[in-house]
């Protein structure tokens, strides 16, 4: 990645074996909230291992990759909702209570200015929060580290209202409180959009730190308490303006002294000359000053930043995937051959790629089998796979149905281009549902593997769910472009 999370029983929490109470199954057919997003709910840790390729390194999206403490993972749920989710690390939040309450609470805020959390796990000592995910990447990668364009004058103000709406609407829903709001907590949904990230609504650990970032970025008074205030919130929503305005991780201290000597073109990236007058600057460095007071009650709230920054808005016409340069239909994309044959569904097209790419991309099976061979289920197993590929070149797709299933059901050998050539065997035999599930195991068993994504976008257009297979498309796209990027 449902219905709402069950009541505890006393004896939930018996021993460290005793496990919690039964989780609903891994579907979302229940009354659903705003936004199309199902009530908060409980996971199993097989759902998440599952939904992550057994929470495989490829599927890591945080900072600092698996050497993190709590990584966070992207995944994709048997109703193919795409979640992201994030694994503490084994000493954080020890009771199992606490922890839940904190996440129900979180997850019961609804908002299209959040990253949503949808649900929890709290199995054993495994502690895991599960959100939307977001696929288009956090601020600080296009602020700091971008690749293709740097990110206009025009969307670093919508960024900065849509962050101050999303803690107005966290206010009001009494949880003020953001701990370590930094540009790695804002990321970009499927239409560009900036949301923010629920994750910082809920501290790393029960007794954790609130701020992770170097201490020239952190509050004042928390240097002298330890403890964060919604004022402290305000602070780190300053430091976040001067982001947007600089490019840079300017320190707080040094902006000011630049300001105080009305040094404002050192502060401001030089990226964007030419995009916004001296008055539209001069405002933002104003607001950043405000937020920036020693004094937290000096700051400004939310509905005041909120209504300052309305007035500052430009192009709010042109969508935010425009004016981040994000691709957005398939016209946008480039696709390949084969994206376009996915697009398309040109069932014949695909299946004369996947006849000359062969078994190329199944990593490590060849040897795997020569050692194998010798065994007399291994060879029946081989004979069933070598009829079900003779089959598949000779289109008889009902057989090679039947003959891959035998490989399958076996279990000895694992191959994704197996699965992918059944599934497109069921989608030309109209059973797309088949089919979806195929191209599914085809990814969990091999997360990069761009054909499974293109696969399963062709078995979501056979199902008519077209904004689901739009978003295979683009995943599949995007994981083509890194595979040839890399080779």
């Amino acid at each position: 990645m449902g219905c709402e999370c069950s009541k505890f029983s006393d004896c939930c929490f018996g021993s460290e074996e005793t496990k919690p109470v039964a989780r609903v199954p891994d579907n979302e057919s229940v009354e659903k909230s705003e936004f199309d997003l199902p009530a908060f709910r409980e996971f199993t840790i097989d759902q998440l291992r599952t939904a992550t390729s057994g929470f495989a390194v490829e599927n890591i999206v945080s900072e600092h990759g698996e050497k993190a403490p709590n990584v966070v993972y992207k995944g994709k749920l048997d109703s193919q909702r795409r979640i992201a989710v994030k694994r503490f690390n084994r000493s954080a939040w020890p009771d199992a209570r606490q922890f839940l309450d904190e996440a129900r609470a979180v997850g019961q805020l609804r908002n299209h200015r959040l990253a949503n959390l949808l649900g929890c796990c709290y199995e054993g000592e495994e502690r895991l929060l599960v959100a939307e995910f977001m696929p288009n990447e956090t601020l600080a990668k296009h602020l700091f580290h971008w690749e293709n364009q740097p990110m206009k004058w025009s969307m670093r103000l919508r960024v900065a209202l849509h962050l101050a709406q999303a803690l107005e609407y966290c206010t009001s829903k009494g949880r003020a409180l953001y701990h370590d709001l930094n540009a790695y907590r804002i990321v970009f949904d499927d239409e560009g959009n900036p949301r923010l990230s629920c994750f910082g609504l809920m501290k790393n650990s029960r007794d954790g730190r609130s701020y992770s970032t170097n201490l020239a970025f952190t509050p004042p008074e928390y240097l002298r308490t330890g403890g964060i205030t919604p004022e402290s919130v305000i602070y780190s929503f300053g430091t976040l303006l001067l982001d947007l305005l600089s490019g840079k991780h300017i320190p707080p201290s040094h902006a000011l002294d630049l300001i105080r000597d009305r040094n404002l073109q050192m502060l401001t990236d030089s990226c964007l000359e030419g995009q916004f007058s001296n008055d539209e600057g001069t405002e933002l460095v104003r607001l950043a000053s405000r937020c920036l007071q020693y004094e937290p009650r000096e700051r400004p709230n939310t509905k005041s930043l909120v209504t300052a920054l309305i007035p500052l808005q430009k192009d709010v016409e042109v969508p935010s995937h425009a004016l981040m340069g994000i691709p957005h239909d398939a016209a946008a994309m480039n696709l390949s051959p084969l994206g376009e044959a996915s697009l398309r569904m040109d069932l014949t097209a695909i299946h004369e790629i996947l006849e000359m790419i062969g078994y190329k991309d199944d990593e490590g099976a060849a040897t795997e089998l020569s050692f194998q061979m010798w065994t007399n289920q291994m060879q029946d197993t081989l004979t069933s796979k070598k009829k079900g590929d003779v089959a598949f070149r000779q289109k008889e797709f009902r057989a090679a149905i039947e003959c891959y299933t035998q490989f399958i059901e076996v279990g000895t050998m694992v191959s994704p281009t197996v699965f992918a050539r059944r599934s497109l065997s069921y989608l030309i035999s109209n059973m797309p549902e088949e089919a979806l599930n195929d191209a599914v195991q085809a990814q969990v068993i091999s997360p990069l593997w761009h054909i499974a994504s293109y696969l399963q976008a062709s078995a979501l257009f056979a199902l008519g769910k077209e904004n689901e297979a739009h978003i295979a498309l683009r995943e599949g796209s995007v994981l083509e472009s890194k595979k040839s990027a890399t080779t």
